[in-house]
């Protein structure tokens, strides 16, 4: 038994392929990271700086290129929080109640992953256009939807509202019913069992889900290229503003808008890696205890 015991508590290996393999694998997907991410990282600031600080700096502060910037933020300001309330609604909505339909509501949640968003862009032109009767009629009464504010922020939500709702409804469904059940219980009013209750539970998928949709929101391109019109220094957000200024040769303002885009990004990420890391840890405290 002696000889047997420790060859039972050696673990098992995960793979049986010989060390060289695993390690020019390994070294496979490094060399392709460094290669598709990486390298334009590197690429994109080292343009941006080709002809200085302060000549990057400029290019940040002429007027299209703020506009394009306080756009975005704007549109972002606005889009992710409403989808926030969406998908918690939706979350809630899908795993606290049964009702028929249950399953083609998360279908449609799921519709803008696999629309492309050219094509949500061009619905809206045709819903919202002149050639049709509701744009004709909002046209008549003087609103502008399409190549104004209003259609950019339409087209941002429509390809950005399954993020957080997608990021809610697992972590929702493994908590189950129990908790409000008891909390309503005792007497909770329905807002005092999301505030205390549910919402606790939910915060750090929630911050991981609004993280994805904001990263989406500033960087959408196709949809918002369709039925913005590219007006300069007004229907233009930062990923239209950079095509347009790369197609007229102004490569180092191209660039540097490019750049802050990248900078945003990466802010998301650094953010959505230690969101993940906190709710590994909450998540393993939990099943230990």
């Amino acid at each position: 038994m002696s000889e047997i015991a420790p060859v039972l508590s050696r673990p098992p290996s995960v793979t049986t392929e010989p060390r060289l393999t695993r390690h020019i694998l390994i070294g496979t997907v490094f060399v392709l990271i460094a290669i598709l991410l990486f390298a334009p990282l590197i690429a994109v600031f080292s343009q941006a700086l080709s002809k200085g600080w302060a000549v990057a700096l400029e290019s940040l502060t002429a007027p299209d290129a703020r506009a394009a910037i306080r756009l975005t933020l704007i549109i972002s300001a606005i889009a992710v929080p409403l989808n926030a309330v969406f998908g918690i609604a939706a979350a809630w909505a899908i795993t606290k109640f049964d009702f028929r339909g249950k399953a083609f509501l998360i279908t449609l949640i799921d519709l803008p992953f696999s629309v492309s968003p050219v094509v949500a862009g061009l619905a809206l032109v045709l819903l919202f256009g002149a050639n049709s009767t509701l744009g004709a009629w909002l046209i008549a009464h003087d609103v502008k939807i399409v190549f104004a504010v209003p259609g950019i922020l339409l087209a941002t939500l429509f390809v950005t509202f399954p993020f957080v709702a997608r990021e809610l409804i697992p972590v929702m469904m493994e908590q189950g019913r129990a908790e409000e059940e008891a909390a309503l219980t005792l007497g909770a009013s329905g807002w005092r069992c999301f505030f205390t209750v549910t919402l606790p539970n939910i915060r750090w998928a929630l911050l991981y889900g609004v993280l994805l949709c904001n990263a989406r929101a500033m960087g959408e391109f196709g949809a918002v290229a369709v039925i913005s019109g590219k007006i300069r220094g007004e229907t233009t957000t930062m990923p239209i503003m950079i095509e347009m200024l790369y197609n007229e040769y102004l490569s180092v303002a191209a660039f540097t808008l490019a750049s802050v885009l990248a900078l945003l990004a990466l802010v998301t990420l650094l953010l959505k890696s230690l969101l993940e890391w906190r709710y590994a840890d909450l998540l393993a405290a939990t099943r230990r205890h």
